[in-house]
């Protein structure tokens, strides 16, 4: 008789099955027995842990009165059949390596291994370095600086602008056992007191607190008296004044370093281009620091832009793929926040405004529904954004143009945190850049801030307009290398391109003969040779170029205006009301003759609208597992409600499907599922188990 130790991984979890072969040892003749019921003679010892198993001989067997004994040695060959002492992979007798940050996320968090970029950030804060991460959102960001803090004695501050987010993020630490906590203005003067006394006297391993508490003189004698270990800032992009997001709170937290000299900063963000890297680092360190990039590429998430005809219609075209799913729906204005929702009520969804302009408690009220009803969709201004930590918004839509393209990466990254499939489409039309210049022009800010701001304007519109690959535009912008993506409109319908050289020709001429002082409407007019009471006052139906222009209809003519703004040919006089005017690059491009194409624009059917996307987890699923899915939901629904935390902070969409599928009806087969540590094992196995006993 052949025993055999297999080392199997099912989900987060790896195990060990003790196996008797008859024979050849392969597929079709290896037997499990019932468990390992007894150690074998020669086995000095079989020790099985949550992901390893160690096997090792002995020249006289043990006493036979447990099943399991200690080992040393642990086997390290996952996926590989392991017979005593030989492996085809790596040799079980050798020690593991499994760094104590790899247990960590995997007994406390559930997570069977680090997304590309945590290892090494995490190592680096470990070292006792100054950290700047830049990380896509659904990167796992938060684990960066969670583990570090697990892993060292003392505090860990984490500064954080939003107290929706830091009562989000307390909550999901402590259903995973971690001792965290959270000093805010939502909690009573008796609530922060109590614990302030658990942090005093060290139960408390993160603390969570915004810039404007913490930099309080008394808050931070208070923490000067304790071994405060880490420091985080995240959503570090705050404090860079270069950055389209700067907030004067944050301003304050430069003297950190100085302040608690023996802490350690780590600063993290989602969106930071070179400079705004450069000016985090010079405000937050006193020393050489390591900066980490970790690209900015979310491959899940599909990408579209459209000219805006009528966004009403556009906008249902769009859901009609997405019923019954989150979602965010962002308008540039309040008023037309308030219309989006009452127009998708109307129609049968399930929609809330956020805005500035609400009540205080509604706009939490409307948050708190949004983060634990399922198919709820919020229809928002910028206010609503930063710190949305909902895994399972399936779509972002923007209605009107957002402010620059760090802004429409911070918004489109909302969709797919859970790194399952997403969309963000984009609506946009002239009137939006001319109310973006405007913005930008009416802003305090030093001139400095406004040519940058027009700059990211500009790359916006650029990609907006671009030819070629979404994504890869997206991703040059912010320096990285892509190729083509296959998973954005330009890639799935490539346009074709017309030569538009005469017509930009009229268009740069009807401009000029005009004064380089009307909107794009009146030029159009013009070029149509149209009869308008505006171009009799002004004597425009003389100019050279009326009426050159009259065999393309207006869409047309707008398109190529617009895609002349994005090229660079032309600049909206904001000041002027809209004007356009020839920029150096539109003169050359009147002397010159140079070739100019653009695409042509389409009326895109309702059947070419993005598709709705199973996520991989549901796409295993029968229909019997469908209906146990159902009530698994509604049983995290039930804990959250009893807990007053978000559903997916008690389980995932991915975990619950995971269950569904696999059925686990014990402890060890339970702490397989994806995201169950310790802390969930012991707290829902029993009661997810009973429903899924129920079903079998």
């Amino acid at each position: 008789m052949l025993l055999i130790a297999c080392y199997v991984r099912i989900g987060s979890i790896s195990t060990c099955r003790l196996l008797q072969a008859r024979g050849p040892v392969n597929h079709g003749t290896i037997h499990p027995t019932d468990s390992i019921c007894c150690t074998p003679p020669g086995v000095r010892g079989i020790v099985i842990q949550r992901r390893s198993v160690a096997i090792a001989a002995t020249e006289t067997p043990l006493p036979r009165d447990r099943t399991v004994w200690p080992a040393e040695l642990i086997a390290a060959a996952g996926h590989k059949l392991v017979r005593w002492g030989v492996t085809t992979g790596r040799n079980p007798l050798l020690p593991s390596k499994t760094s104590p940050a790899l247990s960590v996320l995997r007994d406390t968090f559930g997570y069977p291994n680090f997304r590309p970029g945590q290892e090494d950030v995490i190592n680096a804060i470990q070292a006792g370095e100054d950290v700047l991460a830049v990380m896509p959102t659904g990167s796992g960001k938060s684990l960066c600086y969670q583990i570090p803090a697990l892993l060292r004695d003392g505090l860990t501050l984490v500064v954080s602008p939003l107290v929706a987010l830091m009562e989000d993020q307390v909550a999901a630490l402590k259903l995973n056992g971690v001792a965290a906590e959270t000093l805010n203005s939502f909690r009573d003067r008796d609530t922060n007191i109590a614990i302030w006394k658990r942090v005093v006297a060290g139960e408390v391993q993160i603390l969570y607190i915004a810039p404007e508490r913490l930099m309080t003189a008394r808050m931070i004698a208070a923490l000067q008296k304790l071994p405060v270990r880490q420091i985080t800032i995240d959503e570090a992009h705050c404090i860079s004044r270069w950055g389209p997001s700067f907030r004067p709170d944050y301003e304050d937290l430069t003297r950190l370093s100085d302040l608690f000299p023996a802490a350690p900063i780590s600063a993290f963000t989602a969106t930071a281009d070179k400079t705004t890297r450069a000016d985090i680092a010079d405000s937050l360190f006193n020393g050489p620091s390591r900066a980490f990039v970790t690209g900015y590429d979310r491959p899940n998430i599909q990408l579209s832009v459209e000219p805006r005809r009528d966004w009403k219609r556009q906008l249902l075209d769009f859901l009609t793929a997405h019923d019954g799913k989150s979602g965010i729906v962002y308008c540039l204005s309040r008023k037309k926040t308030e219309e989006a929702a009452a127009f998708l009520c109307a129609k049968g969804y399930r929609a809330l405004p956020y805005h500035a302009g609400l009540d205080k408690a509604d706009r939490s009220t409307h948050q708190e529904i949004f983060k634990n009803d399922p198919g709820v969709i919020m229809t928002a201004t910028i206010a609503f954004g930063m710190g949305i930590d909902k895994p399972d918004v399936r779509f972002v839509f923007h209605a009107n143009l957002p402010g620059n393209i760090e802004a429409y990466y911070q918004e489109l990254g909302r969709a797919g945190r859970d790194n399952e499939p997403a969309d963000a489409f984009m609506l946009y039309g002239l009137d939006d850049i001319r109310q973006r210049r405007q913005f930008i022009q009416e802003d305090d800010g030093e001139d400095d801030h406004k040519r940058r701001e027009h700059k990211r304007l500009d790359a916006l519109l650029a990609y907006c307009e671009t030819p070629e690959c979404r994504r890869r535009a997206l991703l040059s912008y912010f320096g990285e290398d892509s190729n083509a993506c296959g998973n954005c409109d330009v890639c799935l319908t490539p346009p074709v391109l017309d030569d538009g050289t005469a017509l930009a020709g009229w268009a740069l001429t009807t401009i000029q003969e005009t004064g380089q002082r009307f909107g794009a409407s009146h030029i159009i007019d013009v070029l149509r040779g149209t009869d308008t009471e505006k171009i009799r006052q002004f004597g425009h139906g003389r100019v050279s170029s009326y009426g050159a222009g009259v065999e393309e209809d207006k869409t047309t003519w707008g398109s190529i205006l617009r895609q002349m703004i994005a090229s660079g040919y032309l600049h909206m006089d904001v000041s002027g009301y809209g004007g356009l005017q020839l920029t150096e690059n539109g003169i050359d491009l009147q002397r010159e003759g140079s070739a100019f194409r653009f695409r042509r624009e389409t009326l895109r059917p309702k059947s070419a609208m993005p598709k709705a996307h199973s996520t991989a987890a549901l796409r295993e699923l029968t229909d019997g597992d469908g209906n146990l899915l159902a009530a698994l939901k509604q049983l995290r629904l039930q804990f959250a409600k009893e807990r007053g935390v978000p559903a997916y902070a008690i389980f995932r969409d991915r975990s619950l499907a995971e269950m569904a599928t696999h059925r686990p009806s014990s402890e060890e087969a339970f702490a397989r599922v994806y995201g169950v540590g310790a802390a969930k094992l012991r707290d829902f196995a029993a009661p997810f188990m009973k429903v899924i006993a129920d079903f079998d």
